[in-house]
């Protein structure tokens, strides 16, 4: 069995936690807790760790594979589609649209109504950009994550939270 190779930040803090961050494991810890106890905890976590290193290493891949312009009309295609579905039935348009290269997010909106979407969903199936645009119009609506937004991205698509977990395992 592989050793897992891990950085140990203490801290004043009550919990122990690990944290997957450009490929490299953190293990935050209380200032008292032992090297050995920290140990223990990295090896119960081992799955959980390994499963997050294959994923981090699988997202960093997609992002340096380069995207065909036949994947970029493909995504076009799909956004423009889905921007003006989605903002008949929820009765918003954005000001501006932009698909563009983004590090943490698949899609983004402004309060100034202007949507970004991130260009390697060029890579996803259609129905999980549908999602993201769905998504982001419903922030045209409510400009948060509250209740009322999830029932509105929820009355469009409802069977949303699949595609919000298979977004989250990419």
């Amino acid at each position: 069995m592989k050793k897992i190779e891990y950085t140990i930040v203490k801290s004043n803090i009550k919990h122990t936690y690990i944290q997957i961050k450009n490929g490299e494991v953190i293990v935050k810890a209380p200032k008292k807790m032992s090297n050995k106890n920290i140990k223990e905890i990295v090896e119960k976590q081992r799955s959980w760790i390994d499963k997050k290193l294959k994923e981090e290493k699988k997202m960093q891949l997609e992002l340096i594979t380069p995207i065909t312009q036949e994947e970029t009309q493909y995504l076009k295609k799909i956004v423009e589609k889905s921007i003006e579905k989605y903002s008949k039935n929820i009765g918003e348009k954005p000001n501006k649209v932009t698909i563009k290269k983004m590090k943490y997010a698949w899609g983004s909106c402004t309060s100034k109504r202007n949507i970004a979407i991130n260009i390697m969903l060029a890579k996803k199936p259609k129905e999980l950009i549908e999602y993201v645009v769905l998504h982001e119009i419903c922030h045209l609506k409510y400009m948060n994550h509250s209740k009322n937004f999830w029932n509105l991205v929820n009355e469009n698509m409802e069977n949303y939270k699949e595609y919000r977990k298979r977004l989250k395992m990419v």
